[in-house]
């Protein structure tokens, strides 16, 4: 699991789409990295942007906002790209809930979790 030490060094570093970036908690990035972890890497960005937070929220049952997607992809050795266009592919895949256990944060907001619509992924992992 990502250290809290890890995390404060990467968001300076991060390329953010945002004047000021916002982080509420360090899990959401924890939530956000384990969402791209699962998914497939290609070897281009892609050319599709998704709205890639909306779709951790609901997976993760919690806000994340777009600042911690960006650091968990500055994080993520196979990610690369700036949001929403990373070299994730089209056919996204549906992460385990189990990657979710150890991240106290996570379905602290269960209305996210609501929107969460297994027919959006390809894949389940």
């Amino acid at each position: 699991m990502l250290s809290d030490k890890d995390i404060e060094l990467a968001k300076p570093r991060t390329d953010y789409n945002l004047e000021s970036p916002h982080h509420e908690h360090n899990d959401c990035i924890r939530i956000a990295y384990e969402w791209f972890d699962a998914q497939n890497k290609i070897s281009n960005k892609s050319s599709r942007g998704y709205a890639l937070k909306h779709l951790i929220e609901e997976w993760a049952g919690r806000y994340v906002s777009q600042s911690d997607v960006s650091v968990a992809a500055e994080l993520h050795p196979d990610i690369h790209g700036k949001y929403p266009f990373f070299n994730i592919s089209a056919r996204l895949t549906e992460p385990s809930i189990s990657r979710l256990e150890r991240i106290s944060e996570a379905f602290k907001h269960s209305s996210y979790r609501e929107g969460h619509n297994p027919d959006d992924y390809k894949v389940n992992e």
